[in-house]
């Protein structure tokens, strides 16, 4: 049969290499230790099932691709709290199955035929582009800054400008002077700003991370966040996007055609999630820990720790030699991402997945090769 061209010529996507090494390494017999792939392994919190649970009922109609009021309501109060920002729940904010099917699907939705996208960055920014049948257009992150230069770019013919902070892979945050300089753009040649902030509620010190919610004019911009990270709840696919109520409107126009729609069930479960902080706070002690139970270890190596303090990853400068030093700790049963998976070779992104005591067990042993 013929397959789409797009999906034809497509590279393997980057991680699915990984757990093709994955279980070369478990027929082997070698145990693993997986800082690879940026799913979080914590215990999804209890109160978090219990709603799940309760919402369960005998009846199970298919759920509205608006979302739930309530939830609509929850992360508006959440916004408020977090950001200090006023975001009506019915015209500024739509829940999502994650979101990375929404950030998959944007480049669909928007008219032009560039997708402005940052390097080293996310995959799925560019692959979404790609499906949509627009060309990418590569912003190259300032190693000193890890922020995109914005000149250089025909930005009538962009649709979309992604932007990702705290930064996966380099943990790196954005000032709201980055972020208004980007809405100014967007709205002077009318394209959207998309604002992926997944990981806006891990850091390691100091202030939380900003958002592009609290520009003082968000026409034009999209924001969009998950429970994924914030609350240990990967599976449950359960996100949003807020922000200019005429995206979201179109966004609503869109998603009823392609089947999106969060579960209302676990809809209700990121009711009570949004509407609690305490269990956040345990989770970033808990990737703090593992931080510092791993991160003296790599720099006593040589490696330098070359990203911000934000998101579960740590970004290691390790030099030419990068993609060797990756294959050297796999065999040895300690999997990372190789900087090139981003198009950052000397690069390594180690995300902070494991236990405490096996990030200490992945001290020891990338020590021992050396």
């Amino acid at each position: 049969m013929r397959l789409n061209p797009v999906l034809a010529n497509l590279g393997t996507y980057p991680f699915v290499r990984l757990e093709h090494e994955r279980a070369r390494l478990r027929a082997a017999g070698v145990k693993i230790i997986d800082f690879g792939v940026g799913e979080p392994r914590e215990e999804t919190p209890a109160f978090i099932r219990d709603a799940l649970a309760a919402a369960i009922t005998p009846m199970a109609p298919y759920p509205s691709a608006a979302g739930l009021p309530e939830l609509r309501a929850a992360i508006a109060g959440w916004a408020a709290r977090r950001f200090q920002v006023t975001l009506d729940p019915d015209t500024e904010i739509v829940p999502t199955l994650g979101s990375k099917e929404a950030v998959f699907s944007l480049a669909n939705v928007f008219g032009g035929d560039l997708v402005a996208v940052p390097t080293p960055s996310y995959p799925v920014y560019e692959r979404g582009a790609v499906f949509a049948d627009k060309q990418v257009v590569e912003l190259p992150l300032d190693e000193s800054t890890w922020l995109p230069r914005l000149d250089g770019v025909d930005w009538d013919r962009v649709a979309v400008l992604w932007l990702n902070y705290p930064n996966n892979p380099t943990g790196a945050r954005a000032p709201l002077a980055f972020y208004e300089q980007a809405a100014a753009l967007a709205r002077e040649h009318d394209f959207v700003l998309a604002s992926d902030e997944a990981y806006s509620e891990l850091y390691f010190a100091g202030d939380p991370p900003g958002s592009a919610l609290q520009l003082s004019d968000r026409t034009n911009v999209a924001v969009f966040n998950t429970l994924s990270k914030r609350s240990s709840m990967p599976g449950y696919r359960s996100g949003f996007v807020a922000g200019d109520p005429d995206i979201v409107a179109a966004l609503k126009q869109y998603r009823p055609n392609v089947g999106v729609a969060p579960l209302e069930f676990v809809q209700r479960a990121a009711v009570a999630a949004w509407g609690n902080e305490t269990h956040v706070e345990a989770v970033r002690e808990r990737y703090r820990a593992k931080r510092d139970a791993l991160l003296p270890a790599l720099e006593s190596l040589g490696l330098r720790d070359a990203g911000g303090d934000a998101t579960f990853f740590l970004w290691m400068d390790a030099g030419q030699d990068a993609d060797a030093l990756a294959a050297r700790w796999l065999d040895a049963g300690v999997v990372v991402a190789p900087g090139s998976f981003f198009g950052a070779p000397r690069y390594l992104r180690i995300a902070l997945v494991p236990t405490p005591e096996d990030c200490a067990r992945a001290a020891e042993i990338v020590t021992g090769l050396a």
